[in-house]
C-alpha cells in the first residue's frame, strides 16, 4: 500500500459541542467516502481489516471515527443519551468526507447511524450499511433485541468495580466472534473496552429509543449484514431493520458471530465494495 494511503490518524476534527473526534483515515482523499462508526466500547481499530485493504482503498476514501468517549476521542461528561448530539457528531463526520457518503454503522454504531436519520435524515448519506447492528434501545424493543452473551455480561460490564468489569469485558472481547480469536485481537478488544470509562459504558445504555418509523423512513439504498452465530446481538434485531426499511438488501453470513468485518474479512470488503459501487460510483 502507497504511503499516502495508509491509514493514518487525525486528532481534530470538532464534533457536537465541539468534542474532539479522533478518525482513522485511508485512500486517496479524492475518492468516494466511506465513513466507518464502530460499536460500543470499541474503537476505529475494530475496521482495521477495511482500512487496510488495497482493493477498498484504491477506489475508496475509509473514514474510521473512535465515537466519543471511546479511542482517541474526547470523553465529555454528558450528551451520550441524547440523538442531536450523536446526530451532530455524524454530520460533522459527513462535512469533513466533502461529499455524500457511505455510512456504516457496526453494533451500537447502527444505533448512532440511526440518530442521525432520526434528526438530520438521509443528508449527505449516499448509502447506509448496518453490520451486527442495532437500530433501537430499550427494554422490548426488537431492534435493540441482545443475543445471550451481551444479556449475560452486560450489567457486570458497566460495573465501576474492575474486579467486576474485567472478567466480563474479557468474555465479551472473545466471543465477538464465532471462530476463536487469536490472542492478540481479543488483548486489543479488551485494551479498547478498558479505556472508555465505566461511567461512559454505562451512560451508552441509560437511553430509551424506538426507531421503526425512523428506518420506515429510509429514502437511500440499504445493505443489513449480521452473522447468524451473532451471541452479542441477536439476528432479530437485524430482521427488524431489514424489514423496516424499504427496499432494505440482507446479507447473512453463514456460522459468523458478531464480526464478520474480521471474521470474514475478504467477503465483507467485496460486499462494501460491490455495494459503495452500486451507488456512488457513477
Amino acid at each position: 500500500m502507497a504511503d499516502d494511503v495508509r491509514p493514518r490518524l487525525v486528532r481534530t476534527l470538532s464534533g457536537a459541542g465541539g468534542v474532539r473526534l479522533a478518525l482513522r483515515e485511508a485512500g486517496d482523499p479524492s475518492s468516494p467516502p466511506i465513513v466507518l462508526l464502530h460499536g460500543w466500547a470499541a474503537s476505529a481499530l475494530s475496521w482495521a481489516d477495511q482500512l487496510e485493504d488495497d482493493a477498498l482503498t484504491a477506489r475508496y476514501r475509509l473514514i474510521a471515527a473512535d465515537l466519543r468517549g471511546h479511542g482517541e476521542s474526547a470523553t465529555p461528561d454528558d450528551g451520550y443519551d441524547d440523538p442531536a448530539v450523536w446526530a451532530g457528531d455524524v454530520a460533522a463526520l459527513l462535512e469533513y468526507a466533502g461529499r455524500p457518503a457511505v455510512l456504516v454503522g457496526w453494533s451500537y454504531g447502527g444505533l448512532v447511524v440511526t440518530d442521525y436519520l432520526r434528526v438530520c435524515g438521509t443528508a449527505g448519506v449516499a448509502g447506509i450499511v448496518l453490520v451486527g447492528a442495532i437500530t433501537e434501545i430499550g427494554r422490548g424493543l426488537p431492534g435493540g433485541a441482545v443475543g445471550p452473551v451481551m444479556a449475560r455480561i452486560m450489567r457486570p460490564a458497566l460495573s465501576e468495580d474492575p474486579a467486576v468489569a474485567v472478567p466480563a469485558l474479557t468474555t465479551l472481547a472473545e466471543r465477538m466472534t464465532a471462530e476463536p480469536g487469536t490472542a492478540e485481537q481479543v488483548r486489543r478488544r479488551l485494551a479498547d473496552s478498558l479505556r472508555v470509562p465505566a461511567r461512559v459504558r454505562a451512560a451508552l445504555f441509560r437511553r430509551t429509543a424506538a426507531s421503526g418509523d425512523v428506518l420506515a423512513a429510509v429514502d437511500v439504498p440499504v445493505l443489513v449484514v449480521h452473522g447468524d452465530a451473532d451471541e452479542i446481538i441477536s439476528v432479530a434485531a437485524g430482521e427488524y431493520a431489514a424489514g423496516k426499511i424499504p427496499g432494505a438488501r440482507r446479507r447473512w453470513f453463514t456460522g459468523v458471530g458478531h464480526m464478520p468485518l474480521a471474521e470474514r474479512a475478504a467477503e465483507f470488503n467485496d460486499d462494501l465494495r460491490a455495494f459503495a459501487g452500486s451507488v456512488m460510483d457513477h
